[in-house]
């Protein structure tokens, strides 16, 4: 049996029937479509997107790369089961996916991009937006996609559509190998006719896999962690992505390991589990980076070791430290030459626990009482960060956390991605629960946090999702506001004017460049960015979007306007001008290096002592061998 549709209608009603399965729980993988419809699209996919209606979801998007970002903020919030497709044009439409691509590739979040293409056959040609490339007749804008993309493929014949989809699905449901997903489609053949095998849009459920340890890799874990005297675990994002949450929590109580977190595996334990000892690396905590430094066993579970997380490879400075790595991914497995445990980040925490259970294996109580008097130290940091004795005066930035930490319970999501909050918020924040610290910060993508928002309140409607972004964020991508609009969509905005991009002023400064050109100032004569602050009304701005929007001068006004804002059932910005570290106490500082190089050779005297810094600071660098 067959059935005569066009390649775009056979893609719709394909994954319209593709399910995913864990752990017994069966959902859709592709659970609605966002599109923005130019020439290249919209005779194929945006015509069988209205011939299928019923059976595949859309949303109108307003800027392709936050269509991205809508699909996975979803993605992230459904545990990589259940995602969106994305639809654009050729040309700049196209172009437009390859950041979103990026964020979700590096972020192993799955997401499925649709972007048209140049005609298959050629018979107009070039066409508008066409790249011509005089070397190669295949090549189109498209191309740019395929470095960021986990996969991808060009449909120029509709029966070529069955191998690639199949290909696609695979790739967005395989825990290891996820991220984004580009099937590229030209424009006359996702208009052309075939006559389609039933089969082909027959359900089909694809189990996301658990898979255990190798019993010679689990006994040499287990050695390891028995001999050790000081090891700390490290929770990175692929707790999460595992749900492997309680099976750490087990493990902690079972074995006394303190468990520090990077910024993808913030909220494994909750900020009151006694073995959570809080972020890792350059934005961590003081209590978890002093417990890193004198680790004898570093203990990875689902994380990559970015630079932030090992202060730049400077931060595990114990002698003969050695790193156990428990990932799904053997990529990850066998970073900094660590003995490898390739394993489901759940499954393996199980096994572990059960195993180390058998010879009751705990570490010394002298070691669980030296970390929780350092976490007890560490919270009354951040009690201090977040007080306000005097409520009518303008916030700092950690004092806004604190009035939101104050107010928040474990249903409410944050969510952050670029600025100065990532620090902050790494430091500062207490995580109640599992999901709800969402910083993306694997490509700290400025734009980020309000489609994201979007994409995780269609997840968990009946959460409060805030989006937390600093003016410079802000203005990047402020447009899916009138999405969040237009589908009565109720997120959380709150939205921090500092005048400028803070974090990096603040980096400037350190490595020498004096701030150059990270303020919103008029200029001065000297054509230096120095001159007053810019008159600009981001709060206007957001309620000439359709948001309702309010204005807090005061700490007092913000805990009310947060208060009035999670109640509301419409989307609501909070807006806030925050007090600057140069006039009052800001966050503590950076309690591990991060390495961004220093000018060699300069005149300027801040140049010069901030290379005599760094080279101090490099040579505490150590290769793990």
């Amino acid at each position: 049996m067959t059935t005569r549709l066009t390649v775009a209608q056979a893609l719709v009603r394909f994954l319209a029937a593709q399910y995913t399965e864990r752990d017994g729980v069966r959902q859709r993988l592709i659970s609605a479509t966002w599109g923005i419809f130019g020439h290249g699209n919209v005779a194929g996919l945006g015509q069988a997107l209205v011939e299928y209606g019923d059976e595949m979801p859309f949303h109108q998007g307003r800027n392709e790369q936050s269509m991205v970002h809508a699909a996975v903020g979803y993605a992230r919030q459904s545990g990589r089961l259940s995602t969106h497709a994305v639809t654009t044009s050729i040309g700049p439409g196209a172009t437009n996916l390859v950041t979103g691509a990026a964020l979700a590739t590096i972020n192993h979040l799955p997401v499925l991009l649709l972007p048209g293409d140049t005609f298959a056959t050629r018979v107009a040609d070039p066409v508008l937006q066409q790249l011509e490339v005089p070397y190669a007749g295949d090549i189109s804008v498209n191309d740019c996609l395929r470095p960021v993309s986990k996969y991808f493929d060009r449909v120029t014949r509709p029966e070529a559509l069955i191998p690639a989809a199949l290909q696609a699905v695979r790739v967005l449901t395989d825990p290891v190998e996820t991220g984004a997903v580009t099937l590229a489609l030209p424009q006359d053949v996702q208009a052309e006719a075939y006559d389609w095998p039933e089969e082909f849009f027959a359900e089909r459920t694809w189990t996301v896999r658990r898979p255990g340890a190798d019993p010679t890799e689990l006994a040499e874990a287990v050695h390891a962690i028995r001999g050790a005297r000081r090891p700390l675990l490290v929770a990175g994002g692929g707790v999460h992505h595992s749900r492997a949450e309680e099976a750490l929590a087990e493990f902690a109580a079972a074995t006394g390991i303190p468990v520090a977190s990077t910024q993808a595996g913030k909220g494994s334990l909750r900020h009151d589990h006694p073995q959570d000892v809080g972020g890792v690396g350059h934005t961590g905590t003081a209590t978890a980076n002093e417990l890193a430094r004198q680790a004898d066993l570093v203990i990875g579970v689902g994380t990559r070791y970015t630079d932030f997380t090992t202060a730049s490879g400077t931060l595990f400075a114990g002698d003969g430290v050695r790193f156990l790595n428990l990932n799904i991914a053997p990529y990850d497995g066998h970073k900094l030459a660590g003995m490898p445990l390739v394993a489901d980040a759940r499954s393996g925490l199980t096994e572990l626990t059960e195993a180390l259970q058998l010879h009751a294996h705990r570490v010394p109580d002298v070691y669980v009482d030296e970390y929780t008097l350092d976490k007890e130290r560490w919270e009354q940091r951040v009690d201090a960060c977040y007080e306000a004795d005097e409520p009518d005066i303008r916030p700092t930035q950690p004092q806004v956390l604190g009035a939101l930490d104050a107010l928040v319970d474990e249903s409410d999501v944050i969510i952050n991605a670029a600025g100065s909050l990532p620090g902050d918020l790494h430091k500062l924040w207490r995580a109640r629960s599992r999901d709800q610290y969402h910083l993306e910060y694997g490509y700290s993508c400025m734009g980020y946090e309000i489609p994201a928002a979007i994409g995780v309140k269609m997840a968990a409607p009946d959460r409060n999702v805030w989006a937390l972004v600093g003016d410079g964020t802000y203005l990047m991508m402020p447009t899916e506001i009138v999405t969040a609009v237009q589908e009565g969509i109720a997120i959380k905005l709150l939205l921090i004017q500092n005048h400028g991009y803070a974090s990096i002023g603040g980096l400037s400064e350190t490595v020498g460049g004096e701030r150059f050109g990270t303020a919103y100032r008029y200029q001065s004569d000297d054509g230096t960015y120095t001159g007053a602050p810019l008159p600009v009304d981001l709060a206007a701005n957001a309620a000439s979007l359709g948001m309702r929007v309010l204005r807090a001068k005061t700490v007092r006004d913000l805990r009310a306007a947060l208060e009035t804002a999670r109640a509301a059932d419409t989307p609501t910005c909070v807006y806030v001008e925050t007090e600057t570290a140069d006039t009052v106490s800001g966050p503590p500082p950076a309690q591990a290096w991060w390495d961004v190089p220093v000018a060699e050779t300069a005149t300027r005297a801040s140049a010069v002592k901030a290379r005599e810094l760094y080279e101090r600071h490099v040579s505490t660098r150590r290769r793990h061998l």
